[in-house]
C-alpha cells in the first residue's frame, strides 16, 4: 500500500480559501481524498493558538478527522504586527517523513515551500502533491510539485 505523510499550513489555507471564495476549507473531504487507498504515516495541521473556544472546537474537529494539531502561541508585537508562522516546523517534519513516505502531501500556497517540494522530489525521489487555491498559490510551488491539486468547490464547505 502507498504510504502518505500530510502537512497542512492551516493559516495559509484558511486565509486563501476565505479570500478567494468567502468559504471554509472542507478538511473531511480533503482527508478522504488524500488518504484513499493509502496508509497514513503522519497527518499534521499547523496552527496558531489564540486560545478562544471557537478555535479549540475547530482543533478538536481536526483531531477527530485524524490530524495531529501542532500549535504555536499567537504573538502580538509592540508595533501591532503579529508573528506565528510554521514554515520551519512544516519543513523539518516533511523532510523527516520524506524518507519513509511514498507521497508527501502539502496543503499551502506559500512559495517558500517550493524549495521543500523540489528537495523531496530530487533528493528523496518521492511524489509531492500540493493543494492550494489556484490564484493564490505561488507559481514556483506549483511547478516544484509532482502534482498540483486546486482547492475548488469540491473541497469547500457550503
Amino acid at each position: 500500500m502507498t504510504t502518505v505523510a500530510i502537512f497542512v499550513d492551516t493559516q495559509n489555507i484558511y486565509y486563501t480559501v476565505r479570500d478567494a471564495y468567502g468559504k471554509q476549507f472542507n478538511y473531511r473531504r480533503f482527508w478522504t481524498k488524500v488518504t484513499a487507498g493509502r496508509e497514513v504515516l503522519a497527518a499534521r495541521c499547523y496552527a496558531i493558538d489564540r486560545g478562544d473556544a471557537k478555535q479549540r472546537g475547530f482543533q478538536n474537529t481536526l483531531r477527530t478527522i485524524g490530524f495531529e494539531v501542532k500549535l504555536k502561541p499567537f504573538i502580538q508585537r509592540a508595533d501591532g504586527s503579529a508573528k506565528g508562522d510554521w514554515d520551519v516546523g512544516i519543513t523539518l517534519d516533511a523532510i523527516e517523513y520524506a524518507a519513509q513516505a511514498d507521497v508527501v502531501v502539502l496543503a499551502s500556497g506559500d512559495g517558500d515551500f517550493d524549495l521543500l517540494a523540489r528537495k523531496i522530489r530530487e533528493v528523496h525521489g518521492k511524489r509531492v502533491e500540493v493543494y492550494g487555491v489556484p490564484k493564490l498559490t505561488a507559481q514556483s510551488l506549483i511547478h516544484a510539485a509532482s502534482q498540483f491539486n486546486p482547492i475548488e468547490s469540491e473541497l469547500l464547505l457550503g
